[in-house]
């Protein structure tokens, strides 16, 4: 199957990885069975890559109807999105439907994928974040002419999801491998590993990423080791990341980061590159 170039990713995700796909497409294994990403987001890796086999899964239950509803109702997604309006009192009052529970179980699959793209296209910095009750808190852009409905984009995902063996799970990360046979490909793109006390960006989901659940993401690294099952992993060049995967193969390379709200914070960061194969 040749690649689409038109399949890319369909939301800014925080972190998310079109950048730096030069430096990561040099450690991605010549030949694998199936790609696993249990860290979706964006998907801009897998959109490079545009694996025949994979199964993909992020905790984020949005994104997953996101992709879900792109697969099978691409067209009626497209639809409703091109009811919305880039209008700040329009905006505010679609942000605030997932306050109230029992309104919002009333929407459809479709109609809640098209409100998720639409904050995504339309609120500040462009990016998915949500407080801890799990709502969708980041405010208005006032972008001029945002491009919410990306037709040629939506429909060769789709068309990408149709034409391969996708598969989508909304786990726990270590769930998401369960199963996982010898000669599959794992690529882990996790929370980072905040830079200082107040970079931390945790927003992409309500449980947020703190150190613990780094150190578990390692000990799944070290199962799959032990088992002969090739990972590449990302994540910010910290000391406390550095010293966690001393035993493996550790690649700094930069990135620019423009999600911090100051202009002067934003610029070239150290992230590293982990994998565990030559």
């Amino acid at each position: 199957m040749r690649k689409n170039k038109l399949a890319q990713p369909v939301l800014k995700w925080a972190g998310g990885k079109r950048q730096l796909l030069s430096e990561i497409e040099k450690y991605i294994p010549q030949k694998f069975s199936t790609y696993y990403e249990p860290f979706l987001g964006g998907g801009a890796v897998l959109f490079r890559l545009q694996p025949k086999k994979a199964i993909l899964n992020d905790v984020n239950e949005e994104l997953m109807n996101v992709y879900c509803v792109i697969r099978d109702n691409v067209e009626e997604l497209i639809e409703d999105l091109s009811k919305h309006k880039n209008e700040v009192d329009y905006f505010y009052k679609l942000r605030e439907l997932d306050r109230d529970k029992e309104q919002y179980s009333k929407l459809s699959p479709i109609e809640r994928a098209s409100r998720i793209v639409f904050l995504n296209k339309t609120c500040y910095n462009g990016l998915f974040r949500v407080n801890s009750a799990g709502q969708f808190n980041a405010p208005f852009g006032k972008y001029k002419n945002p491009n919410i409905v990306n037709e040629g984009t939506l429909r060769a995902v789709g068309q990408y999801f149709n034409q391969s063996k996708i598969t989508f799970r909304c786990y726990d990360f270590e769930d998401a491998l369960k199963r996982i046979r010898k000669g599959a490909f794992v690529y882990f793109d996790p929370p980072y590993d905040p830079v200082s006390d107040t970079a931390s960006f945790t927003g992409y989901d309500k449980g947020g990423f703190d150190k613990d659940e780094q150190e578990r993401l390692k000990r799944l690294c070290d199962k799959l080791n032990k088992r002969g099952i090739k990972f590449l992993l990302s994540n910010s060049s910290t000391d406390f990341i550095k010293q966690l995967y001393r035993d493996y193969k550790i690649e700094i390379v930069q990135a620019k980061r423009a999600l911090n709200s100051k202009g002067d914070k934003r610029g070239e960061i150290d992230e590293v590159l982990v994998r565990n194969y030559d």
